[in-house]
């Protein structure tokens, strides 16, 4: 999930989707312990898809909007 793709979500589908995927993470935490889990890389993209969503989440309801690219790095001053 691509972050342009959750600030373009509104809050209700936000949270719909964190719903969604803790359904899924308990689910291959499951899988897991029993020994049927075969995508252990869908472990990781679950958890880091939810986090990034609630980073989101708490940026709308704090007001901000989306951060500004980074800057260019600064040149070095020559003595």
């Amino acid at each position: 999930m691509k972050i342009g793709d959750v600030r373009a979500m509104s809050a209700d589908e936000i949270e719909d989707k964190i719903l969604e995927l803790k359904k899924e993470q308990f689910n291959l935490r499951f899988q897991k312990a029993t020994g049927q889990l075969e995508s252990t890389s869908r472990v990781r993209v679950v958890r880091r898809d939810i986090a990034r969503l609630k980073t989101v989440s708490a940026e709308m309801r704090a007001g901000k909007k989306a951060p500004a690219a980074k800057p260019a790095a600064k040149a070095k001053k020559a003595k």
